[in-house]
């Protein structure tokens, strides 16, 4: 019995054993194979919006410049060295000789301004015109001539809402980063800081962020279709509506500023009474403050306000049977109809209306 009970007691301890070193052998096994370098999957290929999307920016990349400003010299205080305040923002190409265009706002003011392309030096940068009542600029690098490549240029009368956008600049400082969007809307309005108003504006989805203002709005066939100039965001940062000037309007002014350093500003002869007070009086109309002298205003028999007994006279209301009840919107009815043209204005004076014809000159000349 003790013998049989022995010989049971060594079978158990031969099975233990046997299992306890087949586990140790298992655990081996196992570990070598999860720490063993795993097999790399090849990907797929490209979807073919990603390989537009990568053209497009390989192709348009190299033609969109940082912009950096300076518009403060230090100056020394009792204090100290006031600091020097430094300013980006993006542009772009528009010709072959190397004028680039951007916001207005982005070198107002500044004392100097560099430009950078990629990796390359940073070069001086000269203003060749300015348009402020269209927040845009010109310049042109100072330095060894080189050759410029311009985007193309598109066409913004038959983009379409849900269309495919690519911005391409230089948010927070960060070089030629693209973002993706699409068109959210279209004929938006846009006001100038000289209180005049961009019609046509192009309303994007895609991330704009300061840094982007002056950069190409790109269609998904790489042709600009827009300047990126404004975001719309209580922190000032992408809130995803996002503006844009339309190529249409730079056709029109960009080639002017080149040649003569400013863009027309088309009028008729008048100052006009602010718009606050417009609205204060309960006026629905451009309330005519002064007449310029031998102005087409001046020709039509139009009249200014008494600013000394507060009479109000004439109160432009109309041009071309178009409504008007600020000076941005006259003012773009009048860029609208063309310098050298003649416009029909309604003008309502002592409670009647009237209708008289002026003629649209520059007169910012």
């Amino acid at each position: 019995m003790n013998k049989r009970f022995t010989s049971i007691i060594i079978v158990w301890c031969l099975v233990l054993l046997s299992l306890w070193v087949g586990y140790d052998y298992l655990y081996v096994i196992l570990a070598n194979r999860v720490s063993a370098p795993q097999p790399i999957v090849p990907r797929a290929s490209l979807a073919d919006e990603e390989k537009s999307a990568i053209e497009v920016f390989q192709r348009m990349s190299p033609s969109v410049a940082f912009i950096v400003t300076q518009t403060q010299e230090g100056v020394w205080f009792p204090s100290g060295l006031a600091e020097i305040q430094v300013g980006a923002g993006s542009g772009f190409v528009w010709d072959s000789l190397g004028h680039i265009v951007t916001n207005y706002h982005v070198i107002e003011g500044a004392r100097v301004i560099a430009v950078r392309f990629g990796s390359d030096e940073l070069l001086r940068g000269d203003v060749v015109g300015t348009a402020p009542d269209y927040d845009l600029a010109v310049i042109r690098m100072i330095g060894p001539p080189r050759s410029f490549e311009p985007i193309p240029k598109g066409d913004s009368k038959n983009l379409k809402v849900g269309q495919t956008v690519y911005a391409i600049g230089n948010p927070f400082g960060l070089t030629r980063t693209m973002s993706k969007g699409i068109i959210s809307a279209l004929e938006r309005s846009m006001s100038t800081e000289s209180q005049r108003e961009i019609k046509g504006v192009i309303q994007t989805d895609a991330a704009i962020n300061p840094g982007n203002s002056g950069g190409p709005l790109l269609d998904s066939a790489g042709s600009v279709i827009g300047m990126t100039s404004a975001i719309a965001s209580r922190t000032g940062s992408f809130s995803g509506v996002g503006f844009a000037v339309p190529i249409d309007t730079l056709n029109r002014i960009v080639p002017q500023m080149i040649k003569t350093g400013r863009a027309p500003r088309p009028g008729i002869g008048i100052t006009a009474l602010p718009e606050e007070i417009s609205a204060r009086l309960n006026v629905p109309g451009v309330i005519i403050a002064q007449v310029i002298p031998h102005s087409p205003a001046a020709q039509a028999g139009l009249q200014g306000a008494n600013l000394e007994t507060g009479h109000v006279d004439d109160i432009i209301m109309a041009v071309n049977g178009h409504r008007v009840q600020t000076i941005g919107e006259l003012a773009t009815e009048l860029a609208d109809a063309g310098i050298g043209n003649k416009v029909e204005l309604t003008v309502l004076r002592d409670g009647k209306e009237r209708k008289v014809t002026a003629t649209v000159i520059d007169i910012a000349k």
